[in-house]
């Protein structure tokens, strides 16, 4: 069910329900994918998980921008400022908690989003978690939410996501195939001797190191896209489905937690 559809005085009777918030991105991915892929993934998960949950819960329309400054180096990359995007999420989720609603999901494809998500929903709670205990506010990217799911699939190489990689290179395979120039990608290999980090984030990394998104990789892409097949994006595409749809209605039964004091 989407928001945009019903007229406002239709929204109080839904505002028990989870309210979904997809988050995108307009960015650079390599020389072989749209700018709009993490938008076009996102998109697609969410299309089919309210196919699936029907009116079990509102869907807002996805959010096209994203934080995207580490990848500003690459032409035609469209970002909001970090100050300006953790604002306008914000401003999303106090216009919903104002609506009524008290279960808020963001559902997010762009690594760039996560932080100033989660710190967007942090400075929420810390507003109202004494006068509205009932609220939840809840962000995960989706593949964090599948990616036990997907990295089991058979012939899938990676273990996690990386940047128009082997997972977002077979998705847009299997649902925009017009648009992958598979005839132009190229990636990186980046040797360096560290136990603690590898700039190509292939190897064990236990460190976060500040870097823009052309200092990994001049291409603009990272991981195994020639490895990629629609067959593997369809199926990656359906794993990470499941999971929204799953944590959704789960979601939808929470209560306040309960708790007890041990020793």
């Amino acid at each position: 069910m989407q928001l945009g559809h019903l007229p406002w005085t239709e929204v109080p009777k839904h505002s028990h329900k989870v309210a979904v918030v997809p988050i995108g991105a307009f960015e650079q991915h390599g020389h072989h994918l749209p700018m709009l892929t993490d938008s076009m993934i996102c998109g697609e998960i969410v299309k089919r998980a309210e196919a699936e949950l029907g009116d079990e819960a509102v869907f807002l329309p996805l959010l096209y921008l994203g934080s995207s400054d580490h990848h500003r180096a690459f032409t035609g990359t469209i970002s909001l400022k970090w100050d300006t995007y953790v604002h306008v999420l914000v401003d999303i989720v106090e216009s919903l908690i104002g609506a009524g609603f008290r279960k808020i999901f963001l559902i997010n494809a762009h690594g760039g989003n996560i932080v100033p998500g989660q710190t967007a929903l942090y400075e929420v709670n810390l507003r109202h978690f004494k006068d509205k205990p009932d609220l939840f506010l809840t962000f995960v990217s989706w593949f964090d939410l599948a990616r036990k799911q997907v990295a089991v699939l058979d012939g899938v190489k990676q273990d996690s996501v990386l940047h128009a990689c082997e997972w977002e290179t077979s998705a847009i395979m299997a649902l925009h195939p017009d648009l992958v120039r598979g005839e132009a990608i190229k990636t990186v290999r980046t040797p360096f001797d560290s136990r603690f980090w590898s700039p190509d984030h292939l190897g064990p990394t236990r460190v976060h190191v500040a870097r823009t998104l052309d200092q990994s990789s001049p291409v603009g892409a990272l991981g195994y896209p020639a490895e990629s097949s629609a067959d593997k994006g369809a199926r990656i595409i359906a794993a990470a489905t499941a999971e929204v749809v799953a944590f959704v209605r789960e979601f939808a039964t929470w209560q306040r937690p309960v708790h007890e004091i041990v020793s």
